[in-house]
């Protein structure tokens, strides 16, 4: 179960930085098991304005976003992680004028690296407009302080 102040944190991880906040993420829903963001759909957001469909790139924007929060709740913790390599399948194109949902979550886990799959719709899962995997690099300091790797500073 995620704590009320975890999931404080989480919301704010969506709402503050500048360019989600840009691009007005939401954290629709958050549990154990993963993550869903939502991102409304907004003139300035469309990437072919004779479609009126958001763009690609607001897509794998939300991706990304959805899959580090998806770490972070597997983790059940805050820490620095990284996207290392990131796929998304794009299978068609979104409604026009709908906003679209990010649901990712880890599959597995490692010391030093998180796995991560899921989906992107339009408001029906079983028909996603575009798949991810990818995998995260999670803080992997053992513990060690800035700068142990530097000759004569060993601890």
């Amino acid at each position: 179960m995620i704590s009320a102040e975890f999931r404080a944190v989480l919301h704010q991880l969506v709402t503050t930085p500048p360019h989600p906040a840009a691009l007005g993420f939401r954290l629709d829903h958050v549990d154990t098991d993963g993550a869903v963001l939502a991102v409304p759909w907004r003139e300035d957001l469309v990437g072919d304005a004779g479609s009126g469909v958001l763009s690609g790139g607001v897509v794998s924007s939300l991706l990304d976003h959805a899959c580090g929060m998806a770490v972070w709740t597997a983790l059940k913790t805050f820490q620095p992680i990284a996207t290392l390599d990131m796929r998304i399948d794009y299978m068609r194109a979104a409604v026009p004028q709908r906003e679209i949902f990010a649901r990712t979550h880890v599959f597995r886990l490692t010391r030093s690296i998180a796995f991560v799959r899921g989906l992107a719709d339009d408001g029906d899962p079983a028909d996603p407009v575009a798949a991810v995997q990818a995998a995260f690099m999670l803080n992997s300091d053992g513990g060690r302080r800035a700068g142990a790797n530097l000759a004569g500073t060993r601890p």
